[in-house]
This record gives structure tokens, sequence and C-alpha cells, in this order.
């Protein structure tokens, strides 16, 4: 579809015929009550609070959504609707070079469309993009495998925190129409784009030849060449680091500028590529570095004040924590009466929280806890879980400047893990919350609730024991490939009962009945991958994922995981 800029701040209210929609489905819950008809997934990690569960990659998908959507965009939905516009020939400009791009590309050949060949239609995107409409693609015909790997955050920040203890030199660049780049594996049809027929061709399709945009494999194809030609080249690019930091923008980091432009150059040569030169804002994170001092802080400053105007918060008054003891959140304050329904139905609750959970997922892991906390209730909230939104929000109004700040020691790759038993007022079950820190600065963190209810202290902080391990040997191997002189190898809980059981074989009847996947640490600890030490309370920094803590030991933890204003 075509993007187009808006010129004004997005509504607080929703349409009236998005709030009666709104209204009829919640109303629906209120009559059922608060429960869901029928099978669904269950996934252990977030549950809602009408029976049926929304999985962490749901509420990824979604936050990047939210953000995505921060820019407030209108859509024209084809060409004919984008000529009625008033900046029409601005329009026809951009699609002009969107075609140019797609044919220098050799991304089709017309041909008459093969009896009983269906084409997938296609509609142009303000960038112009052509998009085809891929939902019409039959599987097993027009694609097989579609699964395309992406670059977790925690990589995007373990990156910075090497760039920045080492000193390395880090650029950026942007492959232009990166989707167009794929070698298709199967025979694809489509309408020649509306606008651009070619004169005396007109009963002829595009066989697609490379991948485009909408098209469902596109995504994996792309992937799959920029590997092979990553792989190919890898005896030459030794000293040197690539990372996708989405699917078109890519950092390079490496010890002298040589190095980077060699890489540079040879991506060049291959595909359609601009520099973008050093590093100043990916993924939308704004890069402040002080080479002499060997810090670089990634902030989400404009991010989080963009945030707070949209939803009516920015003159609000600020509080100190991002959450507070007296909020008791349960699935029994959803809207129980219609006039509650209709309240709520004019609520953007599910905007707001997706939007802190972009925040969360980038570069604020004080905020883990409480976004794990009220995108529980996302299908169906109350007015509660309105106000510990915005209760959320004020927080951010006093920390819009909190950012992560790598290159604070040497202490290389740390874990901290803590658990809260039965915290979860809905079914007892406990939250577990961990966090990796790299020189002193958090690269990983996570807070979300256990799978299974955990029948004592000790059982909980294990399971969440298990949860970090994993991570931690995922990291293990990350920087392992990456710098030797990483090596993680501690991870610190609070338990005593925890730690003596990832070591010790002790069965009793408090203890055996522990899932056997959970037993997967001690395997771990045997061959000396990982070690599971004891520390004290108030030094443990996974703390602030489990819990409201007061001021002061909530400022300690963020101490501890290099969380600071920006500076």
């Amino acid at each position: 579809m075509l993007e187009v800029k808006s010129t004004g701040e997005r509504p607080y209210e929703y349409s009236s015929s998005r709030i009666k929609t709104r209204i009829n489905r919640k109303t629906e819950l209120v009559k059922r009550g608060g429960g869901g008809a029928g099978p669904h997934r269950c996934d252990p990690q977030v549950s809602c609070n009408i029976g049926c569960v929304i999985t962490e990659a749901d509420l990824l998908a979604h936050a990047v959504n939210v953000a995505e959507e921060m820019e407030g965009t209108v859509e024209p939905t084809s060409y004919s609707e984008a000529m009625k516009l008033d900046d029409a020939d601005e329009w026809l400009m951009a699609m002009k070079a969107e075609m140019g791009s797609l044919l220098k590309n050799g991304t089709w050949e017309l041909v008459l469309i093969p009896k009983g060949r269906a084409t997938p239609e296609e509609k142009p995107r303000y960038k112009a993009r052509l998009v085809a409409k891929g939902y019409s693609q039959i599987p097993g015909i027009d694609y097989n495998d579609i699964f395309s790997p992406m670059v977790k955050h925690t990589s995007i920040r373990a990156l910075l925190g090497m760039v920045a203890s080492n000193d390395l030199e880090l650029e950026q660049m942007d492959i232009t129409t990166a989707f167009l780049n794929g070698e298709l594996e199967e025979e694809i049809f489509m309408h020649q784009p509306e606008g651009f027929v070619v004169p005396s061709k007109e009963g002829h399709v595009c066989k697609l030849i490379k991948s485009l945009y909408g098209v469902k494999q596109s995504p994996r194809q792309c992937y799959k060449r920029f590997d092979a030609f990553l792989t190919a080249q890898a005896c030459q690019i030794r000293r040197t680091i690539v990372a996708f930091t989405s699917r078109n923008d890519m950092l390079i980091a490496a010890k002298d500028l040589g190095e980077v432009q060699k890489v540079k150059d040879q991506l060049s040569s291959e595909f359609d590529m601009k520099d973008l030169g050093t590093a100043k804002k990916i993924i939308g994170l704004e890069i402040v570095r002080d080479r002499k001092a060997k810090k670089l802080s990634p902030s989400q400053e404009g991010y989080v004040q963009k945030v707070l105007r949209r939803f009516g918060m920015f003159e609000a008054k600020s509080v100190k924590t991002p959450f507070a003891p007296h909020f008791k959140l349960s699935s029994g304050l959803s809207p129980s009466t219609q006039a509650d329904v209709s309240y709520m139905a004019r609520v953007p609750y599910s905007s707001a929280v997706g939007s802190l959970m972009y925040a969360m997922i980038c570069t604020r892991p004080d905020l883990a806890y409480v976004v794990s906390m009220v995108s529980r209730y996302m299908a169906n909230p109350g007015k509660e879980h309105w106000k510990a939104v915005q209760w959320i929000f004020r927080y951010l109004k006093g920390t819009a400047d909190l950012c992560l700040h790598f290159g604070r020691n040497s202490l290389g790759v740390l874990g901290y893990v803590d658990s809260d038993h039965g915290k979860d007022m809905d079914n007892r079950r406990s939250v577990t919350g961990y966090v990796f820190t790299l020189d002193g600065c958090d690269i990983s963190w996570r807070a979300h609730l256990q799978p299974t209810v955990a029948l004592s202290t000790t059982e909980a902080e294990y399971m969440a024991v298990s949860e970090a391990v994993k991570e931690g040997v995922w990291l293990k191997g990350f920087f392992g490939e990456l710098c030797e002189r990483l090596k993680v190898e501690e991870v610190f809980c609070d338990n005593q009962g925890a730690v003596l059981l990832t070591k010790d074989r002790v069965f009793h009847d408090r203890t055996k009945h522990i899932d056997i996947r959970h037993r997967y640490i001690r395997e771990v600890v045997a061959r000396g991958d990982l070690k599971v030490v004891k520390i004290s309370t108030d030094d443990n920094a996974a703390d602030m994922l489990t819990k409201p803590l007061p001021v002061a030991k909530f400022n300690l933890c963020l101490d501890l995981i290099g969380v600071d204003k920006r500076g």
C-alpha cells in the first residue's frame, strides 16, 4: 500500500465505528463471564484474562507495530486513489522511482499468463513501494518455506557494548530496496501495476524473477541471498562484525576504518547500498558516544516524549517508580457493567501498552516487570488496569532521559536471576526475572510468569535459574564467536536452596516433583559452562524485575545494570 506522512498527531479517541466494534466485543465477554469459547493456543509465559492466551511473539509483534504507527500514517489503497490526492504529482514521481528500481533490478519479465495460474494482485505503498497481495498465494504452489531469522535486540546491545569497550569503529549502511534482492524459486505471476501497463502488452502479466514486497517468501529469500554472500566473503572480513538491525539496515564494526571500508566496498559491489556513515540512529535508538571515555549510550528519549504526547501524559505529574504497591491487578478488575465496557472502549489500552513495550524491549529494562504485568490484561482491561498504565506514563515523564550506559567497567558478563513466589493474583504463578550485564551495562533482560505453579520459594527460584542459565548458555556461544575476552561464567541467585539444587542431587518430598526440564541446569553446571553463585538479596539486580520496590532499592538496581540519566 502507499505510505503517507501524517500532518498532525493521531487523536486520542478511536473512531466511532471502532468504538462500537470494541463495545460489542467486550459486551460479549461480559455476557460470557469474561471467558472465551472454543480451543485456544496455550503458551505458559503470557496469559490473558479471558481464558485465551497471548504469546510473547504476539506481544513483540504488537509492540513493533505500535512503534511504527507512532509516525501516524494515512494509506491510499490504490494508484487511482493516490492520483486524486492534492500531492498526486509527488506520488507519481515516487512511484516512477520505485518502478525504475524494480525494472533495473530485473524483478520480473512480461509473459502471457499460463492457463490455470492465478496472479496475486498488487497495490502500490508515499515511499513508494509496489506491494504484492501475498494473501492470495497458495501454499505448496506459490510458496513453501517462509521463515526468516531476525537479529535479537540482545545481539544489538551486545554489539554496542563490545564497540564501547574495545573502542571499535561503528558505521551504518542501508540496503536500497532490500526485498528485491532475493531470487524466487517458485513461479509467481502478477498483474502489471496500474498506471504502468506496457503499451501493446496489455494482455501480459509479470512473472516474478526476484522477491517483491508482500510476497510471503520474500524475507526468507532476501536473507538467503545476503547470508550466502557474507558466508562466501567470511575469509576476507574476519576482523569485522556485520549485524543486520532490520531488513534493510546494517551495522559494521571493526577496529579501524580501513576494515570497515573494505566491507562497504564488497557489499556495494554486489548490492545497491547507501553509506550512512557513523552510526547515529538505529531501530529508533539515538546513539550518543564518547570515544575518549570509551562510553556509548543508546537513548529513546525522543520516542518516550512522543509517546507521552500521544496519550496526553506529557504534562502529567511524575513519579519515582514504575509501579506502586497499592495496585493489585487481576482479571477480576475487568469491566463488569455496560457502563464500564463503554468507558474502556474509548481507552487506547492496547496501543498504550504496545508503546511501553517497545521502549522496554529496546533500552528500558526498568519497565520489564510492569509491562509484563499490564500486558496480561490487554484482551479485556478495566479502569484499574488503565490507571496502572497511566502510572507507568507518569514514571516515564520523569525518566524520559534514562538510557543504557556501556563502558562503565571491565567486569565482563554477569547474570542475575530472581523470582517472586506466587505473585500472580489470578492463578498464583510465580514471576521470573533475569538480567545479564556486559561491563556493567544490561544487554539482556526478561520478566515473565512461570509456566507452572511453584509449590515453594526454592522451586520458584530454581525454575527462574533454569531460564537464566539457558540465556547464559546462548550468550556464551554468541560471545565465543565474536570476542575471546568475554566469558559468561557466573549467574547470581539470592536463594541458597536453589543454588544447592543446581549442584547436588537432592531428592526428597519437597523437590522430587520438579519438572525434568529444569534438571538441565545441573548438566550445564557439571560441564563447567556456568556457575550459579549465591548473592545477597540487597545486591541482586534482578529484584526489580519481579516485584515493586522502594525508591532506594529500585535506584540501586538501576545502578547495578547501568541505567542512568543521559549525560
